[in-house]
């Protein structure tokens, strides 16, 4: 393949669209220029100052102490509560900020695209006040430093982060027959306020996060599963008498509550754990994240995400046995998929997401998002509202899902605003065209940019041509 060619599809395809310069740096060995970005500290963090999960959720319990205080007094929408309110979604938007930006100016676009990836596949989301502010530090605490790392670690940090146990509503589910449920002071209480044993986690972990759908696990496998995460809870929860916490340190952090841990050996996938308390729960992790399943479902997830929508069988293959002899050591799947020759070829098969279609416009004109309002309303117009996947099963990959003909005017008028908006620093179209694109600008395109009657009509022809939409 030629030279040039391949070092266009490393930084548009594996990275999030060309920065000036960023071609020819990976022009002398495109498959090194990415390798390099593969480290053992994980992905880039976000720069800014924001807490820690565990100081986010003590806001959170601040401001529902605040709430149900106001409420008592007659007051439910005091200055003090709309004011804690709009702080943490305030924060929350800071976050996706700062996220944006790195995506927008990193050096490593690789290794962010691959964080990314692993953020949609252990999706959190803002879809209500109690996990707004926790979607920032799920993705810096739980994600971002495991990414090149065991994909077992990864998988264990997310499921005991406080992000992932409320967005997924753990903290509530309680073992029928636990020591709570089973001491006759808590009866009545039982039967009005707490509530049964919750499934959504243990049915994530097998169906999104481990052995995906079809990989034969039973609805009683999900059931047993959760059974087993009973208990696994966040210290500083309302109803901290359930049972003092077996594990943890400060409110925010993780707490194994016995109360509510549902007694006795668990069987999943026909193996049987024992009682073992938090560790047991672990145990089944450990087995989820080594079960060849896993493997399959992550290979395909990866080539999905990179290479086309309906990828070839061969690179899951690689992938998949990767993983597999391994034991789950992503920086390893990273490499041999940089070296997977399915992976170059040339042809564009996968069309961007709204949030890297509009990473690749600022991308491409060496600028970043300074506000929140210049890139959160049109990507919600787009349907993918900042840090609000629609489901746990994350943002869809497959383009069909945003090139309707509604998302596609969308863009144009987006194109155009921002071609005006950028045009007294963007320099040359045809420069840019060339930065951005590389050996994949075609004559055509080229043509059309030369022709254009303004310079924010030639960046507008840029942005919305067929090769800047695909990678």
């Amino acid at each position: 393949m030629d030279a040039d060619l391949k070092a266009a599809i490393a930084t548009t395809r594996f990275g999030l669209g060309s920065r000036r310069g960023e071609i020819d740096a990976a022009r002398p060995n495109p498959a090194a220029f990415l390798q390099s970005q593969i480290r053992p500290a994980g992905a880039d963090q976000p720069v800014g100052d924001f807490k820690t999960g565990a100081a986010a959720f003590t806001d959170l319990r601040e401001y529902q102490t605040m709430r149900r205080d106001a409420k008592a007094a007659g007051d439910p929408k005091a200055d003090p509560v709309q004011m804690a309110q709009k702080l943490i979604l305030e924060t929350a938007g800071k976050e996706f900020l700062a996220r944006m930006r790195l995506a927008c100016s990193t050096d490593a676009a690789f290794r962010e695209r691959w964080a990314l990836f692993w953020f949609n596949h252990f999706t959190v989301a803002a879809n209500k006040l109690i996990t707004a502010p926790l979607v920032g530090p799920f993705e810096r605490e739980a994600i971002r430093p495991h990414v090149f790392g065991r994909f077992e670690d990864m998988l264990v940090a997310s499921t005991m982060h406080p992000g992932m146990l409320l967005y997924l509503n753990e903290e509530q589910s309680i073992g029928p027959h636990s020591p709570l449920m089973s001491n006759p002071r808590y009866a009545a209480y039982a039967g009005k306020a707490l509530k049964g044993l919750n499934e959504n986690l243990a049915r994530e972990v097998l169906e999104l996060h481990t052995l995906g759908v079809g990989s034969g696990y039973t609805q009683t496998d999900v059931t047993e599963f959760a059974r087993a995460l009973t208990g696994w809870s966040i210290i500083g929860l309302n109803g901290d008498h359930r049972g003092a916490a077996s594990i943890g340190g400060q409110p925010g952090d993780f707490a194994f509550r016995e109360m509510v841990h549902e007694p006795g050996p668990r069987t999943i996938l026909g193996q049987t754990y024992p009682q073992d308390g938090v560790a047991q729960a672990g145990a089944i992790l450990h087995a989820l994240a080594v079960h060849p399943a896993t493997a399959h479902h992550i290979a395909v997830k990866l080539a999905r995400h990179f290479v086309a929508d309906d990828p070839p069988a061969s690179l899951v293959a690689r992938l998949e046995r990767s993983f597999r002899e391994t034991d789950g050591r992503l920086d390893k799947v990273a490499e041999t998929l940089i070296q997977a020759p399915e992976a170059w070829e040339p042809e564009q098969r996968k069309f961007k997401t709204p949030y890297e279609f509009l990473g690749s416009g600022y991308r491409a004109v060496g600028l970043s998002p300074t506000s929140l309002i210049q890139v959160g309303p049109t990507l919600t117009g787009l349907g993918q509202q900042p840090f609000n996947a629609p489901s746990p099963k994350g943002w869809a990959e497959e383009g069909e899902a945003w090139s309707a003909p509604d998302a596609i005017m969308k863009r144009i008028g987006w194109s155009e605003a921002f071609a005006a908006a950028v045009e007294p620093v963007m320099g040359q179209p045809s420069d840019v065209a060339r930065s951005a694109l590389g050996a994949r600008l075609t004559s055509p395109v080229a043509t059309a940019i030369a022709h254009a009657e303004s310079r924010p009509e030639a960046l507008a022809v840029l942005l919305m041509s067929p090769e800047f939409q695909r990678r």
